[in-house]
């Protein structure tokens, strides 16, 4: 009696910590949806289409018309483009984060999370993690397209990288925000609504599509302390892109910096509040 005891107490699972399980069972949530993903390639292929039309219309419509260091050249303008189209490309994927927590909301799939052993922020952190691996794939895509619009990376590869990193994680602090959008309300329409209706003045308030030094002065200030912003200009530092203009304000100063202390206080802010939501509104 005593061997077989033995032998079902090791062959029970160990119990796990609750950092250690918190990630397995966030990488499991992520892994469901990256198949749910694939299952429904229009998603996808709609979400790869959108960007590239902001890139040709931008360059090819306004590129002639934008003074950009002295300069109206259409050329440099695609240069300076490509940083805001890049991070406006990360943060609009917000609304569909957003989107898909509220569909799994009306399903009623996250009841059905609610009875698994599993820890309770696994869900919203593999949803936004699967979000974050086809934003990836989308800049990748969109970085082909820069190429054959002429936009160049002038200050080398590991720079270049640092960047794309930098985008990724902006992408992935307001993804948090979408979730907590997406917890929020009743349908995926609301969520997808929602989502856009932050995201427009956050990403056109900002350095991305203009020089904010030919803003007014209350409106520049706005922009320069926007943290799209200091994402954007941390971008065309480490490319080496134009339209990089000198400025009083602390963020414009230290790009880089300002861009990871953004995109960390959204994250830590945001995944608190998003998790709370989530607890309350599945108990």
């Amino acid at each position: 009696m005593t061997a077989v005891t033995d032998a079902r107490q090791l062959a029970a699972p160990r119990p796990r910590g609750g950092i250690v399980q918190s990630v397995t069972d966030s990488l499991v949530v992520a892994r469901r949806n990256l198949i749910r993903m694939m299952r429904i390639p229009e998603v996808v292929i709609f979400g790869l289409v959108q960007p590239i039309m902001f890139v040709v219309l931008f360059s090819y419509v306004f590129g002639g018309s934008m003074n950009i260091g002295g300069t109206t050249d259409p050329s440099v303008y695609r240069n300076f483009l490509m940083a805001g189209i890049f991070a406006q490309t990360v943060t609009f994927a917000t609304a569909g984060a957003g989107a898909g927590i509220a569909d799994d909301m009306h399903k009623g799939l996250i009841d059905r999370f609610r009875s698994l052993p599993m820890a309770r922020g696994a869900v919203l952190t593999g949803r936004t993690l699967a979000d974050l691996v086809q934003t990836a794939l989308t800049v990748v895509v969109l970085t082909v397209v820069a190429v054959l619009v002429g936009w160049r990376i002038n200050e080398g590869v590991p720079k270049a990288l640092g960047a794309f990193a930098l985008l990724l994680l902006l992408g992935y602090a307001f993804s948090w925000i979408g979730a907590l959008i997406g917890l929020s309300v009743r349908t995926p329409e609301a969520a997808t609504s929602g989502g856009l209706i932050w995201l427009f003045p956050v990403t056109f308030i900002s350095n991305a599509f203009v020089d904010s030094s030919r803003m007014t002065p209350w409106l520049r200030h706005i922009a320069e302390w926007n943290p799209f912003s200091a994402t954007v200009q941390a971008c065309r530092e480490l490319f080496g892109n134009p339209g990089v203009s000198p400025s009083d304000a602390w963020p414009m100063q230290h790009p880089v910096l300002a861009s990871i202390i953004w995109s960390v206080v959204i994250v830590a802010i945001f995944r608190t509040l998003a998790v709370r939501k989530y607890r309350s509104a599945a108990s």
